[in-house]
């Protein structure tokens, strides 16, 4: 498990690009943890609030590239990817790319991607590469409509991609296995987005947790959902993910769960979570406007 980031003393004192006010809602979905759900949780909530009307861009951050994968984009298609991107060789609508499911976009990753912090580690910007880029989105194309989500991939550590992933999103997503090291690794990742927060990005909040992976017939997942709901509250969305045998074959094939069997239990969950996720959007925007 990774240690929390340190930031270097001159992010402290870097200017922060402002949030473009009327972007997309940029929410980055991270956990240093890895097989939580992260990329599967991207994914199928992409799709769902794909079907829902919602326009989606998923931003694959991760090196492994497992999101592009699981939306069906071959690497030969990759021709610029969210490297280009970070590193400034292009910007980031060049490298969008269209999925099967309609409104669902992807910006996708490459293993080159692996070499970013080598590339700009000394580079001023360094942690603010992810919202340079997403600012291009906040004026569409005459002949475009704009995004609704961002939803962005972290890798799993708490590495520079996921600080610029946290530096450029309104608010965190978190997935959480069902397990007994649940809480640990939460209140390490809750570290490092109080420090991102503190030096970087002040409008940060945790939009929420999404319990995954959980089987009804063990009871330690019962036991962590209890706990989990007990330490973090109404933070922890009502939409817990099962266990399901169709959401883990869905990505083999190229297609969300929710292409790959919509009457499965994995898919229903999802739009349940995709409906929360609007809601709590809702309340957000009222309490901002009151």
């Amino acid at each position: 498990m990774s240690d929390p980031i340190t930031l270097a003393p001159s992010d402290e004192h870097q200017p922060a690009p402002p949030l473009t006010p009327h972007g997309p809602r940029v929410l980055a979905i991270a956990n240093q943890k890895g097989g939580v759900g992260k990329t599967t949780t991207a994914i199928n909530l992409g799709t769902a609030l794909s079907a829902v009307g919602e326009k989606v861009l998923i931003v694959d951050l991760d090196p492994q590239g497992n999101a592009s994968t699981g939306l069906g984009i071959d690497r030969a298609s990759r021709r610029f990817s969210t490297s280009d991107v970070l590193v400034g060789e292009t910007p980031l609508r060049a490298a969008v790319l269209p999925t099967a499911v309609p409104r669902l976009f992807i910006a996708p990753s490459t293993i080159d991607l692996s070499g970013f912090e080598l590339e700009v580690g000394h580079a001023r910007d360094r942690a603010f590469r992810l919202r340079n880029a997403l600012a291009g989105l906040a004026a569409p194309r005459p002949d475009a409509t704009g995004f609704n989500y961002v939803l962005v991939d972290c890798p799993p550590s708490l590495n520079l991609l996921t600080v610029n992933a946290m530096a450029a999103a309104n608010a965190i997503l978190v997935p959480l296995q069902c397990e007994f090291f649940a809480l640990e690794g939460l209140s390490q990742l809750l570290k490092t987005v109080d420090q991102v927060k503190q030096t970087l990005n002040p409008g940060l909040s945790i939009h929420g947790i999404v319990l995954t992976m959980f089987d009804a017939r063990n009871n330690l997942s019962g036991q962590v959902v209890a706990d989990v709901r007990e330490f973090m509250g109404k933070k922890v969305y009502d939409t817990v993910i099962p266990r399901n045998v169709r959401v883990s074959e869905a990505p083999s094939y190229g297609k969300p769960v929710l292409v790959y069997d919509l009457k499965c239990v994995g898919s229903e969950a999802y739009l349940r979570l995709a409906t929360e996720v609007i809601q709590r959007e809702r309340e957000l925007s009222a309490a901002v406007a009151s």
